[in-house]
């Protein structure tokens, strides 16, 4: 169509949207051409670079000092920038901080990252410097989570990062509607048997992951400091501030991004052995100190720190969902019923739960199981399943205090699922971990101890909830 057809078509839309006071998309050609040439054109197009080890070369190399690793990426500063723009959310992402409260009891209610205290505290970070005073704050919140793919792959595996915006709310993001995006696969070292625990590889692994980190998110350090104007969904113009909000990730790689040594906690300083007895959080000065007077063996065996970073959420799925209800309640309670009974028995036993568990009645988002709880390949969507079901599969085969320890969890879980959280909230959360901690030494005899890290981690919940409201 000719600039003198759109023209008229223009002036045909505003004569008449003038009735109604409204005003159309589109003033004239050139308004027309000018969106059209701002459109992205495609999805923010992929990049690669290599990496390769450059320290000191032994009189025999191992094959994996000559390998190149290559890592793809795709830049997370224009994914944001595309988030933001999306009209689709434009209804669904808060630019401001907020508080919420109850109008009517005036109780305070945490649901999306944007009402946590994190995100009120960077915004009056950003608030007193001139420069960026009035800026929105949108926090990048990373995820990765490395993986093998079996079926029909060969056994792969791969290591995607993912990267949202906290702005977006929680009901978007879990609605898989684009807000949440992969920004990279990181590259996963190999190499034979005979170097796989050489301290210089497993070095060369950790800096690797490092600096592929800090190369993607290159392109958001000026815009950490320096507002940058972005359209958003809406239409409007912001001026916007990019900061690093939470990093979600499994304990195993909680201790990659935190150099810590394993089966301390990544978020307090508590004792390695009993990591329940409680300490303070991690902080810069905290670590500064320790590398400051302590000899560096001293402080990698009595401390367990080289370094921290504070921005680790923790990982609902696999530190509560499989590791402390699959890995230790469930497997707890079938060594107890191998000691306390016969092999027979026990076997007999654990049939019987089997068949409880297979006679779950149909119901609406209630998967079955056939054949019982004893498969070797679990999902996430199977131990979910599984958490409804277990609790009446074992009542009269054991204990109850072990009864009370499953059901204990099994709250503590439902409670950091729901998308509003009150104060009433969290102290209920805080009763069910009380009650947790208690019933739990019923499994005294079979467990050599209770200091684990991905079970300690409940602890720390509450004051993630109130800062971040954040989980996966």
């Amino acid at each position: 169509m000719s600039a003198k057809n759109l023209d008229f078509l223009c002036d045909l839309m505003a004569a008449t949207l003038m009735k109604h006071c409204d005003v159309p998309p589109f003033t004239n050609h050139k308004d027309l051409h000018n969106v059209i040439d701002a459109t992205q054109l495609s999805d923010v197009p992929w990049q690669s670079f290599s990496v390769q080890y450059t320290g000191e070369h032994p009189e025999v190399v191992p094959p994996w000092m000559d390998d190149e690793f290559e890592v793809w990426y795709r830049d997370p500063c224009t994914m944001a920038h595309n988030i933001l723009a999306n009209p689709t959310f434009k209804d669904e992402i808060d630019y401001t901080p907020f508080r919420e409260y109850n109008a009517s009891d005036n109780t305070h209610h945490w649901k999306d990252f944007m009402s946590g205290d994190w995100a009120w505290q960077q915004s009056d970070t950003i608030s007193k410097d001139p420069e960026t005073h009035g800026s929105v704050l949108v926090q990048i919140i990373l995820s990765s989570d490395k993986t093998t793919v079996s079926v029909g792959t060969g056994n792969n595996e791969y290591y995607p990062l993912y990267a949202l915006i906290g702005n977006v709310c929680n009901n978007v993001q879990r609605a898989h509607r684009n807000a949440l995006v992969k920004i990279s696969f990181l590259t996963i070292p190999k190499t034979d048997r005979k170097h796989s625990k050489d301290d210089v590889f497993r070095i060369f692994c950790r800096q690797l992951f490092h600096s592929s980190l800090s190369a993607i998110l290159s392109s958001l350090k000026s815009t950490m400091t320096e507002y940058k104007v972005v359209c958003c969904g809406d239409g409007h113009f912001r001026r916007i501030i990019y900061s690093l909000g939470p990093y979600i990730v499994d304990y195993e790689e909680q201790l990659v991004l935190s150099c810590i040594v394993k089966h301390w906690c990544p978020k307090c300083i508590a004792v390695q052995t009993n990591l329940d007895s409680g300490g303070m959080n991690h902080c810069h000065e905290h670590t500064e100190f320790l590398i400051d007077e302590l000899h560096r063996d001293v402080l990698w065996d009595k401390f367990g720190v080289m370094n921290i970073h504070k921005l680790l959420s923790f990982d609902l799925l696999h530190q509560l969902i499989k590791s402390a209800f699959k890995d230790h309640l469930i497997n707890w309670v079938a060594k107890y019923l191998h000691t306390a009974h016969r092999t027979r028995q026990a076997e007999e036993i654990m049939s019987d739960i089997d068949h409880r568990v297979a006679a779950a009645p149909s119901f609406s988002g209630l998967q079955q199981f056939p054949q019982g709880h004893n498969f070797k390949q679990w999902t996430g969507d199977d131990l979910k399943v599984l958490m409804k079901v277990f609790l009446p599969a074992i009542e009269g085969h054991v204990p109850g205090d072990m009864v009370h320890t499953l059901r204990t969890l099994l709250e503590f879980c439902y409670l950091v699922w729901h998308d509003v959280v009150t104060k009433d909230t969290l102290n209920q959360i805080q009763d069910a971990l009380h009650c947790f901690h208690r019933y739990c030494k019923i499994f005294d005899l079979i467990v050599p101890t209770f200091s684990l890290p991905r079970q300690h981690s409940m602890i720390h919940y509450t004051y993630l909830m109130v800062n971040c409201h954040r989980h996966s």
